[in-house]
């Protein structure tokens, strides 16, 4: 088998040799990491398969984000622990946040034979080897330097469409509720020129759509070996992949309201390529919280980001992350979250109730004392509104005509098709056809708060 073959784009379908099943819980970061994993055990030998019964080696990527992720996980590896019974052979491993945090916890679980995090996946070929000689292993060991950067991530998704490029691993921001420095380590940004070939690799295989990652993608900042060639920005990495192909669209996430900069929205602006959507996760309307959650921006911040937004690119829309009930959230402060999305009118929002994470900042300082009964109220009364925001802007939408790229069949039926605009909004249409990876011209007819229902044009 040539090196091409070996790190195609692809997964290897191999009848013989070592099956690996591969799950993966939380954010598109653990969907990227899972496509490195799958790189790194086709290198050992490894074939991806689709169920689990075929696997000699099971894997799942964890997230640590909310306590009801991890307990996803802990009832999965009781299914694993009734496929080891059934097949005495078969390895089982967990990867990412939930083995960081949880490390030997993990390893007491007798589903588990290797527990590796998410700087630990080049040792996965010597962990799998070691269980059968050694028993147990795990290595959580963080790092300053590990990107994945020479690494080609074997993409796992279904219609070859929309790509993910991971451009910076870790954070700095440390987030008083946040677990993601203590389970992904400190930030660092990944060289520019290796970005830059992933996504042509993507490109020349056919994607249609390329989706830059980071926990705060804003803070990109890559320091050259030689000082000469220069310091290269979030902006600056942004024109140069959007210059790569104008026929190919470039997302990204997620952006921190404490970083993003005009050079950034202008260089949006610039490149028709570069969709017009942000993510600028909010987490509370209220300076009080902010400050008790160490966001590092107020309020009329936030105001003046949108307002820029608004300005510099009046067709973009703007989604957010929200959290209701955090410690010591008064009715005043939820209010002023209320009020703030009335003032915004958030195209879509991610909203959650609080959740504590041990070994947070806010775990240790700051008492869990929103009655659980107040949060869900908080939570549905912030959903209600936001749904009919949703609405409201989609409404906005009928009659108008966007340009669509096709990912696929609908849910409910092979006859109609789903694709997304320049504003990430949701399209669904006839068939007639089209395939997915197409570009195609819409006219919206109705909507729901969801979906936008449409015509080819």
């Amino acid at each position: 088998m040539s090196r091409e073959e070996l790190f195609s784009v692809r997964p290897l379908f191999n009848p013989e040799g070592r099956h690996v099943y591969l799950e993966t819980y939380g954010c598109q970061m653990n969907v990227n990491d899972s496509e490195v994993v799958l790189s790194i055990l086709q290198g050992a030998g490894f074939t991806l398969c689709e169920k689990m019964d075929e696997a000699d080696l099971i894997l799942v990527n964890t997230c640590s984000i909310r306590d009801n992720a991890e307990q996803r996980v802990l009832g999965r590896l009781d299914l694993f622990r009734q496929e080891k019974k059934r097949r005495p052979g078969v390895v089982v491993g967990v990867l990412g946040c939930m083995a960081e945090r949880l490390k030997d916890k993990l390893l007491e679980n007798s589903a588990v034979d290797i527990v590796a995090g998410p700087d630990a996946y080049r040792d996965l070929p010597r962990l799998v080897e070691a269980v059968t000689a050694s028993g147990k292993q795990i290595n959580t060991i963080l790092s300053h330097e590990e990107t994945y950067a020479d690494i080609a991530p074997v993409r796992m998704d279904k219609q070859g469409v929309s790509a993910f490029i991971s451009i910076m691993r870790g954070c700095n921001n440390v987030c008083s509720y946040c677990i993601v420095p203590y389970v992904r380590g400190a930030e660092r940004s990944r060289d520019p020129e290796s970005i830059l070939n992933e996504a042509r690799t993507l490109i020349d295989a056919g994607y249609r759509e390329i989706n830059l990652l980071g926990q705060n993608v804003d803070s990109y900042n890559w320091s050259p070996a030689d000082p000469a060639e220069g310091k290269l920005d979030f902006a600056g990495l942004l024109d140069r992949v959007a210059r790569l192909d104008p026929a190919v669209r470039i997302r990204f996430a997620t952006s921190h309201p404490k970083d993003m900069s005009d050079r950034v929205l202008h260089t949006m602006a610039s490149h028709p390529n570069i969709c017009r959507h942000i993510h600028l996760p909010v987490q509370s309307g209220s300076d009080v919280m902010l400050e008790k959650m160490n966001r590092k921006y107020t309020r009329a911040r936030y105001m003046e980001q949108i307002a820029s937004i608004r300005r510099i690119m009046p067709d973009c829309a703007v989604t957010t992350d929200v959290i209701a009930g955090f410690s010591g959230e008064s009715d005043e402060d939820f209010e002023a979250t209320l009020s703030l999305f009335r003032e915004v009118r958030y195209d879509g929002a991610f909203m959650f109730q609080y959740s504590e994470r041990p070994g947070t900042k806010a775990s240790r300082h700051y008492p869990d004392d929103v009655p659980a009964a107040v949060k869900t109220a908080r939570l549905n009364e912030i959903i209600a509104l936001q749904n009919g925001i949703s609405l409201e802007r989609n409404r906005e939408c009928v009659g108008k005509f966007y340009e669509v790229l096709i990912e696929g069949p609908s849910k409910r039926s092979d006859a109609e098709l789903v694709g997304r605009t320049s504003q990430n909004k949701t399209c669904v249409f006839p068939a007639g056809g089209h395939r997915p990876g197409e570009y195609v011209n819409v006219r919206v007819l109705s909507c729901t708060s969801a979906t936008l229902l449409c015509e080819v044009v």
